[in-house]
């Protein structure tokens, strides 16, 4: 056969075992895998390497402004290129809706923004105003274009929609195939333990991590999940940092929910003590929800070994450290003033390869499950996420064995400043494809601006999950079929 490209020599890593084997790519699609392939008009040597599908970088901001309008560092260029250094082909950030935006309006917005990425890219919704026409045609609409993943909030005034607000979302996302995803801290919680600080002049960045508190995620996590299962809607709780609320999702999900959940790399390798640094260095460890202790790190990664986690995400949210981020308002000023958030979409993969799979704490098998393989059976991304014939050839090389110091140089972003800095991590992938084309090449960007394209995807993928009937809700009693 006459191949584009065939990928020779390397071992094949999948989510469900790994090989020996050759790689073929035809008008960028995989076309052929076997021990040995002969031909293809360019050969790429993969020997002492592992061949994985290219990342599905899940929880990303790019190019968005917050509730508080600022706006992120990195637009989709400078996003999509930090994205493919790390491994990843393709990424789905949030398209987020303000107050009084129809939801039509928020897609033209980040269609034109998208089109100058280099990977391919979708979108999650965010939505902070579910009207009766965003719930009942527009969000429609959305998922009829194949956006069928929205996020919603818990907590900030400016977004948390309330129980009754989530039950109306959760039971349109049910009817249309979609999946909600959830921001989950207990908003009442955050704001009282606000306030008590504040009476005492304690509003240093160090005291954000206090703000925040353990028992207000697992509050809110358990709560999400029971709304969830009120109407038997999927649930995806996004970043979750605690040991209470990791333990919450592995036993709902044991009892058969429609639910899913991640964690991320910042709460597996910082703590809070990042953010007491000297002067207000503190700030750029400001996440929500906050970095927690050592103890809860080990447990994190116990339940990523076990399955509880369907990905390791970034949730990149990178605002720099001056004027036009963490510092709008201003850098003498309480923390609840400071931008929340932190970069981290060059390193997540690297990270979780050196961490996890180099330190054995998960298999090569499960850092691909968890880099790309899961997030595209979660979010419907049909033909990314495996390496297989038919499916699009989003393929990263890896060097096993390298060893290299993380800088802010190597992040490819338009930040100042990466939380990992200084980092030694073993472990990094070395050519990067995005449907058959090279766009990252031992350390050199190949692609150019708008190679990516905007790709829909399908509905969330139920299998294996039964779900929760609530005996209201039950058509063998009088009432379910009323109420159904």
């Amino acid at each position: 056969m006459n191949f584009d490209t065939v990928i020779h020599g390397g071992t094949i890593v999948t989510a469900d075992g790994q090989f020996n084997g050759d790689v073929a790519i035809t008008e960028g699609r995989i076309t052929a895998i076997a021990e040995t392939l002969d031909g293809g008009a360019e050969r790429i040597d993969a020997g002492g390497r592992l061949v994985m599908p290219g990342g599905i970088e899940a929880h990303a901001h790019i190019a968005q402004e917050s509730s508080s309008g600022v706006m992120t560092a990195d637009d989709y260029l400078s996003g999509s290129i930090s994205a493919a250094f790390g491994g990843n082909s393709s990424f789905i950030p949030f398209a987020a809706q303000q107050r009084g935006q129809s939801v039509d309006d928020v897609i033209a917005t980040y269609d034109a923004r998208g089109a100058r990425s280099v990977i391919d890219y979708s979108y999650h919704l965010i939505i902070s105003d579910p009207t009766e026409e965003v719930l009942r045609d527009q969000l429609p609409r959305a998922f009829a274009r194949g956006i069928t993943s929205f996020k919603v909030f818990m907590t900030y005034d400016l977004m948390n929609l309330g129980d009754g607000g989530m039950l109306d979302i959760l039971e349109v996302a049910r009817h249309h195939g979609a999946i909600t995803m959830v921001h989950a801290e207990n908003n009442d919680m955050v704001k009282w333990m606000n306030r008590r600080l504040a009476d005492k002049g304690l509003t240093a960045p160090r005291y954000h991590a206090i703000s925040r508190p353990e028992l207000a995620e697992e509050e809110a996590i358990n709560r999400a999940i029971q709304l969830a299962k009120l109407v038997d809607a999927p649930l995806f709780i996004v970043h979750v940092s605690t040991a209470g609320g990791a333990e919450i999702v592995r036993r709902e999900k044991f009892n058969g929910a429609k639910l899913f959940a991640e964690t991320c790399p910042q709460y597996l390798a910082l703590t809070r003590e990042d953010l007491d640094r000297p002067g207000m260095e503190g700030a750029k460890y400001m996440c929500s929800p906050p970095l927690r202790g050592h103890d809860t790190q080990e447990t994190l990664w116990h339940h990523i070994a076990m399955g509880t986690f369907e990905s390791v995400s970034s949730d990149h949210a990178p605002y720099r450290a001056d004027a036009t981020g963490k510092f709008l308002n201003g850098t003498d000023v309480a923390y609840p003033k400071i931008a929340n958030g932190m970069p981290g979409i060059a390193t997540r993969l690297p990270y979780l390869f050196s961490e996890g799979v180099v330190k054995g704490r998960i298999t090569p098998e499960q850092f691909v499950a968890l880099s790309s393989t899961n997030a595209a059976k979660t979010f419907g991304c049909t033909t990314k996420g495996r390496i297989a014939p038919g499916m699009d050839a989003d393929i990263a090389i890896w060097n096993p064995d390298v060893t290299h110091t993380v800088t802010q140089a190597d992040q490819h972003d338009n930040m100042d400043y990466t939380p990992f800095e200084g980092m030694v991590l073993t472990g990094l992938p070395e050519v990067v494809m995005n449907r058959g084309r090279t766009i990252v090449s031992h350390g050199a960007l190949k692609a150019t601006e708008g190679m990516g394209r905007f790709f829909g995807r399908a509905p969330v993928d139920l299998r294996g999950k039964p779900g929760f009937t609530a005996p209201e809700f039950d058509p063998s009693q009088n009432f379910g079929s009323v109420l159904r």
